[in-house]
């Protein structure tokens, strides 16, 4: 398998498309930083191929192949494998619950000689799809995945522990690199062949057993029985054919028999109806009530009419009624009046009085706000006097006070004006106390709230007389309204003659109502009457008719009498039982010849049953003619198939015979085989063996690759030397090889195992750690890598961030990494 191109899109760590050319180059590096996503490639070079990477883990995880913020990814392979060229794609997608799927997947076989850019148009088959692509890449490749991943990216380290290993470890690390542990699984599937081949034997063994009764005399016996039963069937036939003729004998007589139960049972069926004798009389009486009743129904109705043209005549009652009415409003109105005109008058002389009290609560009122006010200014002016002293101007007059006693309080002066006492003009005022001032404020409050209480009755009082006086305005426009008044017992004599005449309407529709259901009834009664005559006659006829079917030319049914029914019953019936009692007379006639014909057959039947018990046959519960020769048959087709089954019985016991000893045979077979791999012996010498094919094959490869200075060889102990040409042939332990030296033997052990595994592998991948060795090993490595690339036809990749490595590479895919992602370039000397 030889990778030609690589695309990714938006695989791992690659967010933008990418493509790696594979097809101009034989050997070269994948250079970059760690972390950059060199080893990405070579996962969706796996990926591709079979869907899964070995760095994730299990087989069937595929979610790291897209990153969290990726939706859908793809990678597409171009190959070719033993000549011919192929493309595999694998698209994969996010759901909606974050779960990564593939989408698609499919392999198709592509034209060999197109152009890389037009490869994957040139589809010369479609190979695969889906679940079945990965087996379909194995059958093209020859590869399994798990070869795959052990010879294209090469353990090198695995086999430079096994250049170092002790013989039991190297012989694990043998097991695990060539795989020997399906050895175990061969020993594991032998224990289970050998438990499945002796369980089938012993199963051959029990049917066998089972068959035991399958002799050679039975089959004698059985086929000697077949021979008679055989004899028998062949002179049956006369005797059932007899048997026959007496059967159809009794079946016509039979059939007559029956045929004269059916007549007697027909002539049984007529019966004249209930009330065919009384039926002329109720028709008449019914037609007869319903004439009396039509004449009844027309007097009441003209009585009727004469009544509602008398209620016609006297008018509606709306008149007289409205009269009374406003007669009635108006008594109701002249009395509302008179009451709202006297609580008017009431009113009035209410507000009055009303406005009285009001006034003097106004007055009242008023004084009591000066005789406060003069109160409050007196002890005012006291207060102010206590403050002054002789000499200080008066606040009130602004004259020098005299004397503080009569300071603020006005008198008159000398000159005629009024002014302010001064010291020595007269005598010293009393200031008035709180207690007075608050009794006159209090004496003020009392006659503020009699003085609102009056207001406030005032005002109901005046607004009550005028809703009074607006009522009897409205009551008097309603009085003028009314239409004149008329005579109220003119009125009332009327309606009371309207009652009277309704009360007889009333009276004579009841009476005509009840006489028309009356005629109705009569007149229902009349026709049920004349339809249980017409259903008596169409019943007559219809005997009748059954009848003139079972009488005879000579004697047939009596012709109806139409214009009697009871009558035509009557000789209906009669007639029906003389031809009963003439049917009783030919059933007797029958039973007596059946009874006959049966004796002769039972003798028959008899005769032959005893034949029958003779060759052993079963015999039927009827033993009818074809019973009996069915019975002959099956007794033939039994005996047949049971020595059928004995014959088969034999040959299949001789096949179980020997079924059975062939399995025992492989049982013992598969218990050797389980034994002997059960040994550790056989693991030694299976390693010992794996392990000499291993070296001779390294050795050749290491002594090409070390430029014909080593080569391998095994110590009579196991342990794996080197031969030293450039040390005259020396043989030294493994262990004493240098770095670069260890590596060299380490990749020809590799590629041994490469090709043991997978011959003609075009392509091999080096993803080993070479950043720790020192640069006299790396030139080494380079060297061996280098005569690696040109000595052999197959492609070498080398996965590294060693720069010394990449730069003896002819070919390098420079992979680098940003926000954006990883990315790649090709790059060459």
């Amino acid at each position: 398998m030889r990778p030609l191109l690589l695309r990714l899109d938006h695989f791992g760590s690659f967010r933008d498309p990418v493509e790696v050319d594979f097809s101009d180059v034989d050997y070269f590096a994948l250079t970059g930083p760690t972390g950059a996503g060199k080893s990405t490639i070579i996962d969706a070079l796996c990926f591709a191929l079979y869907g899964t990477v070995p760095r994730w883990g299990r087989e069937n995880v595929i979610a790291h192949a897209l990153a969290p913020s990726v939706a859908a990814g793809k990678v597409a392979l171009l190959f070719e494998s033993d000549g011919r060229r192929y493309g595999v794609v694998r698209a994969l997608v996010r759901d909606g619950k974050g779960t990564v799927r593939t989408k698609e997947a499919r392999i198709d076989e592509l034209a060999g000689g197109a152009p890389l850019d037009e490869a994957w148009e040139a589809v010369v088959r479609p190979l695969a799809e889906g679940e079945h692509v990965t087996a379909e890449v194995q059958r093209v490749t020859g590869l399994e995945y798990r070869f795959f991943t052990q010879c294209v990216v090469l353990p090198q380290g695995r086999f430079a522990e096994f250049l170092h290993a002790a013989p039991r470890e190297r012989q694990d690390l043998l097991v695990q690199l060539l795989d020997a542990d399906v050895y175990e699984a061969i020993r594991q599937r032998a224990v289970r062949e050998e438990e499945t081949a002796r369980s089938a034997a012993s199963l051959a063994r029990d049917q066998l057993a089972k068959l035991s009764g399958a002799t050679a005399e039975l089959e004698a016996e059985l086929a000697e029985r077949l021979s008679a039963l055989r004899r028998l069937a062949g002179t049956l036939d006369a005797d059932l054919d007899l048997l026959r003729a007496r059967e159809a004998d009794i079946r016509r007589a039979t059939q007559e028999r029956a045929a004269v139960v059916e007549r007697q049972a027909a002539l049984a069926g007529p019966r004249m109806p209930d009330g065919v004798e009384t039926l002329a009389t109720a028709r008449r009486a019914a037609a007869e009530a319903a004439a009396s009743l039509l004449d009844q129904v027309a007097a009441l109705e003209a009585d009727e009419h004469a009544a509602d043209e008398a209620l016609a005549a006297l008018g509606g009652r709306d008149r007289p009624q409205a009269a009374l009415a406003a007669l009635d409003s108006r008594d109701r109105l002249t009395a509302q009046a008179e009451s709202a005109r006297a609580q008017a008058r009431s009113a009035a002389e209410s507000l009055a009085s009303l406005r009285s009290a009001l006034q003097d609560a106004d007055s009242a009122m008023a004084e009591a706000e000066r005789l406060r006010d003069r109160l409050r200014d007196a002890h005012a002016a006291a207060d102010l006097a206590s403050r002054l002293a002789p000499g200080d101007p008066c606040p009130v007059c602004l004259r020098p006070v005299d004397s503080p006693r009569a300071a603020g309080r006005p008198e008159q002066t000398r000159d005629g004006r009024t002014g302010h006492a001064h010291p020595g003009s007269g005598p010293a005022a009393r200031a008035p106390g709180a207690a007075e001032i608050r009794a006159a404020e209090g004496a003020l409050a009392a006659a503020r709230k009699e003085a609102e209480r009056a207001r406030t009755a005032y005002a109901k009082a005046e607004t009550s007389a005028g809703l009074y006086s607006t009522q009897v305005a409205k009551l008097e426009a309603e009085l003028a309204a009314l239409p004149p008044a008329v005579d109220r017992a003119a009125a009332e004599g009327r309606l009371a003659a309207i009652t009277k005449a309704e009360e007889v309407a009333a009276e004579a529709r009841a009476a005509a109502r009840s006489a028309r259901s009356r005629l109705r009834q009569a007149q229902t009664d009349a026709e049920r009457a004349d339809q249980r005559a017409a259903e008596a006659w169409r019943t007559l006829e219809t005997a009748r008719d059954r009848l003139l079917a079972l009488g005879s030319h000579d004697d047939p049914p009596p012709p109806l009498a139409r214009d009697d029914l009871h009558r035509a019953w009557t000789d209906l019936l009669a007639w029906r039982d003389r031809a009963a009692r003439a049917a009783a007379a030919a059933l007797a006639e029958r039973d007596e010849a059946l009874a006959v014909a049966g004796a002769g057959l039972s003798r028959e039947r008899a005769r032959l049953a005893e034949r029958l018990r003779e060759h052993q046959v079963p015999l039927p519960g009827e033993g009818t003619p074809d019973q009996l020769g069915a019975a002959v048959a099956g007794e033939v087709a039994r005996v047949e198939s049971r020595l059928e089954r004995v014959r088969e019985a034999r040959e299949r016991a001789a096949e179980l015979a020997e079924e059975a000893a062939g399995k025992e045979h492989a049982a013992k077979v598969a218990h050797e085989l389980a034994l002997r791999l059960r040994a550790n012996a056989f693991e030694r010498w299976l390693c010992a063996e794996a392990l000499d094919v291993l070296v001779t094959t390294a050795s050749g490869l290491l002594k090409e690759l070390s430029d014909g200075q080593y080569e391998l060889a095994l110590s009579d102990r196991t342990e794996i030397e080197v031969i030293d040409h450039a040390e005259a042939g020396l043989r030294r332990s493994a262990r004493t090889l240098s770095g670069g030296e260890t590596f060299q033997a380490a990749l020809a052990l590799a590629l041994a195992l490469s090709d043991a595994v997978a011959r003609g592998l075009d392509s091999i991948f080096l993803d080993e750690g070479f950043g720790t060795l020192d640069p006299a090993t790396l030139d080494t490595v380079a060297t061996t890598l280098e005569r690696l690339a040109a000595g052999q036809e197959r492609m070498v990749g080398v996965v590294t961030h060693v720069p010394a490595l990449a730069e003896r590479v002819p070919v390098r895919f420079e992979v680098s990494r940003d926000a954006k992602g990883s990315h790649v370039r090709k790059a060459g000397l």
